[in-house]
């Protein structure tokens, strides 16, 4: 139901196969500040029934097809604003309402935020434009801007973090299965650019989500590739489409593959062979222009909003040493416990890169050296002391930024051992 003037929202989660990522990314949806959205679950058979005391929509879903997985959530969805986030993704407190608001200007027909790399600090994915090629092209935007496409190029929506005017998405037919995985979101874009030529979409910084690299059918272990068949099928489809050329891909995944190897996660033996797996879904893909998709589905069940939770107490930020751990970690699991935001910060003696993730317990948590990188620009080095790293820390932290952006209006509560 609409809270502070914002449409209705449904969040659309698909999964195949990676139970462990869905419970941890349904546990960060769970941890929403915005309440009253709508939660939709496609997923397998053996996972759709995760985490059942969210009272989500569910279906049974086990198909090798994201589009038409999206489809599926898309039918069994009834807010006026579709929300879409992988299924090893993280979101952030505040991520639902901040992607969800621009969506009160009625010009706005998509929006994006910005998505972080596994690590949970580097950016793996900020602004960009989309080209008729499926390239894409960089864009600086340091707060929310509402974007017309520019030269036939729109704004691009990564499928992880990207929300949709859902009667705008079934306009153009919803997503096409033609794309089974990858530039399934982009043709979208392209299709609504042209569908709606005067529609904004929403660049959107606060609204972050961790995009981990689970494996999966087409990826190992650190998102190494082990076939790209799909991403080039995919990819010579949307060229042929929307009259770009997918001659860049090759050289693009080349260098993709190369990066791997010299990381020491690719043995280089096997670059040629995944190679061929691209020039072999770009040679079934070529010449083919499927019709677009037409929407033709019954409505959606009536709008089914998760139950608003108890307003909790004052949000708590802990810091400390990371041989205090147990004991810090033990007073986060209580705060949780008592319905309060946490967030916890370790440091050790030393220059270690900082990491994050949403704990188990339901606590953020981040960790690192003292003198460590914890932000995208920081050099390797960082000299400071205790007391300034932990405040440099604090605002970086999630729950920090959903202060930032007006969604908890009480400032956190910090103590550090």
């Amino acid at each position: 139901m609409p809270e502070g003037g914002l449409p209705s929202i449904s969040i659309i989660v698909v999964s195949r196969h990676r139970p462990q990522a869905l419970a941890r990314c349904l546990a960060s949806l769970a941890g929403q500040v915005h309440a009253g959205f709508e939660l939709v679950l496609v997923a397998d058979p053996a996972a759709v029934g995760i985490c059942p005391e969210l009272p989500a929509k569910r279906l049974a879903f086990d198909q090798a097809n994201i589009s038409a997985a999206r489809n599926e959530g898309l039918a069994l969805a009834a807010g006026e604003v579709v929300l879409f986030i992988d299924d090893d993704a993280l979101a952030e407190p505040g991520w639902a309402g901040a992607l969800a608001a621009p969506f009160a200007d009625p010009r706005v027909i998509a929006a994006t935020g910005f998505t972080r790399g596994p690590d949970g600090l580097r950016w793996q994915v900020r602004a960009e434009r989309i080209t008729p090629s499926g390239a894409t092209l960089p864009l600086h935007v340091a707060e929310t801007a509402l974007l017309a496409p520019e030269n036939g190029c729109p704004v691009s929506t990564i499928g992880t973090n990207s929300g949709f005017r859902r009667d705008a998405l079934l306009q153009i037919g919803g997503f096409d299965p033609a794309f089974a995985y990858y530039l399934d979101e982009s043709d979208v874009n392209l299709r609504m650019a042209a569908r709606f030529p005067h529609g904004l979409t929403a660049v959107v910084p606060a609204a972050q989500v961790i995009h981990g690299a689970a494996p999966g059918a087409v990826r190992g272990e650190a998102g190494v590739p082990r076939d790209l068949t799909a991403i080039g099928r995919s990819a010579a489809i949307f060229a042929t489409r929307h009259g770009g050329d997918a001659g860049w891909l090759r050289e693009g995944q080349r260098r993709r593959l190369l990066r791997h190897m010299v990381a020491g996660r690719l043995d280089p033996f096997a670059i040629a062979p995944i190679l061929a797996t691209l020039d072999r879904g770009l040679a079934q893909g070529r010449g083919q222009a499927p019709a677009p998709p037409v929407w033709n589905r019954p409505p959606p069940p009536p709008f089914q909003p998760l139950p608003r939770r108890a307003p909790g107490g004052k949000p708590l930020f802990l810091a400390g040493w990371h041989w205090q751990a147990r004991a810090l970690r033990a007073r986060a699991a209580q705060a949780v416990a008592q319905g309060r935001p946490t967030e916890l910060l370790l440091l050790t003696p030393s220059f270690l890169p900082h990491r994050r993730t949403r704990a188990a317990g339901g606590w953020w948590e981040q960790w690192g050296g003292l003198w460590g990188a914890s932000q995208p620009r920081d050099p390797p080095v960082i000299f400071l002391s205790k007391n300034a790293r932990i405040l440099r820390e604090r605002g970086n932290l999630p729950g920090r930024r959903s202060e930032i952006s007006g969604k908890s209006p009480q400032n956190a509560k910090i103590e550090s051992l």
